[in-house]
């Protein structure tokens, strides 16, 4: 087939630059397309790694026994008879035993709750977990690119995120937030943070910073539901460094699989309902669950439990009190076992608010329990009310000689907890 001068004559209007040039952008733009989905796919599925924790192990003089708490509650007389009656009666039943510490402050008559020794005990519990994991890790201060602390009631300014800074000479570029007033839950809140800026700022390292301050949350008043906090917080906190880069896998403890944050707040029965939407077990039990909820919504039937144990190994459910870890193993149908971790740690520290989940890791790791390839789920509660749930594969043999905030007494462990403590 001949072709007519009619067929050319586009042809002849366009140069060969102009032809080639339009060709070009054409390559240019799918260049840049394929670029953009690299970016969004690498970056939503980037890894992250938790390559160490530290918790912070306070001097036995710091100690709190039941007894020395109750006659302090008595010299002071900020309460009267029936507020020191049930303090007495709330701290002998708390599962909290007499290791458990408070700050220096506390222990004064009449305590201090001075903005300074607040500082005081933030930094004092802070730098003290933070020098010790750089040490640990051989990590340079200025190396580190994402900084993520969270203290509910103490939100200084200068904010708890420059004394760090500032203390142990990190960069100026370093990106840098302070979370307060998020409760119990906000540890895994602040890791939540972190991952999500590790996911978009690639070959980086983040601190995650997790405390509450004790010095300052004393309640003098005659409210019941208030004076319990009086009978629960201890002094704590912890410091976990994450990082995204691949180098960091061989070094690393564990592999972040999952995390979820589920915020109850417009709901006033939210509790009755937010644990069994936490995350699934395993593709079965989800459809089992899934179906319950249909023959609930029809015939009112009971909700579907799923068995946890197919998808996690071990558990670490926030060291709130006696009270709230009996009601997560029942809720979860778990066994004693699941909560051991979680008993021990109330035991030994006392309710460390945000860095609870912490303390209980390191105990399964103290006591050489978590294997290669092990899932565990840490679950944290919080005012709002806010269920956070994060889950952990182990992608590495650890050292069952671990020296970590529970080496010295973890012989101990694990021991009868009495209903009422007496000492």
């Amino acid at each position: 087939m001949s072709i007519t001068s009619a067929d050319t004559s586009w042809a002849n209007n366009i140069s060969p630059v102009a032809a080639f040039s339009e060709y070009g952008v054409a390559i240019a733009i799918a260049i840049a397309l394929l670029l953009l989905v690299y970016f969004f796919s690498s970056s939503k599925t980037r890894p992250i790694y938790l390559i160490d924790s530290c918790c912070y192990l306070p001097p036995p003089n710091l100690r709190a026994t039941a007894s020395n708490y109750i006659e302090h509650f008595e010299v002071c007389g900020a309460h009267e008879r029936e507020g020191i009656d049930f303090q007495t009666k709330m701290i002998k039943r708390s599962g909290i035993g007499c290791e458990a510490c408070l700050p220096i402050s506390v222990h004064q008559i009449p305590p201090d709750k001075s903005l300074s020794c607040t500082q005081e005990e933030t930094e004092t519990v802070l730098f003290t977990v933070v020098k010790e994991l750089l040490s640990k890790q051989s990590i340079n201060p200025k190396s580190i690119d994402i900084l993520v602390t969270n203290c509910s009631i103490f939100c200084p300014t200068p904010s708890i995120t420059a004394m760090i800074i500032n203390k142990f000479g990190l960069r100026s570029n370093i990106k840098s937030v302070s979370l307060s007033g998020m409760g119990c839950s906000a540890g895994l809140v602040a890791i939540g943070l972190a991952k999500d800026l590790l996911r978009v700022q690639g070959n980086s390292l983040a601190l995650v910073l997790s405390m509450e301050a004790v010095t300052p949350s004393g309640y003098d008043g005659s409210i019941r539901s208030m004076l319990l906090a009086n009978t629960l917080f201890r002094m704590g906190g912890a410091a976990v460094l994450l990082s995204n880069k691949k180098q960091d896998r061989l070094r690393a403890k564990y592999k972040l699989r999952y995390l979820l944050r589920t915020h109850m707040g417009s709901d006033d029965q939210s509790y009755h309902s937010v644990i069994q939407k936490e995350d699934g077990a395993g593709s079965v039990e989800q459809l089992l669950y899934g179906w319950s909820v249909v023959q609930n919504a029809a015939t009112k039937r009971e909700v579907y439990v799923p068995n946890f144990k197919k998808a996690f190994e071990h558990f670490c459910i926030h060291a709130g009190g006696k009270a709230i870890i009996d009601a997560v193993e029942e809720r979860l149908r778990l066994k004693k076992e699941d909560g051991e971790a979680s008993r021990m740690t109330l035991h030994r520290f006392g309710n460390t608010s945000s860095s609870s989940v912490w303390y209980e890791l390191s105990y399964l790791e103290a006591k050489g329990r978590i294997r290669k390839g092990d899932r565990v789920w840490q679950i944290a509660f919080g005012s709002g009310f806010k269920c956070n749930s994060a889950v952990w594969e182990c992608i590495s043999e650890l050292d069952h000689n671990i020296q970590n905030a529970w080496s010295s007494s973890i012989h101990m462990y694990p021991i009868q907890i009495p209903d009422v403590i007496d000492h």
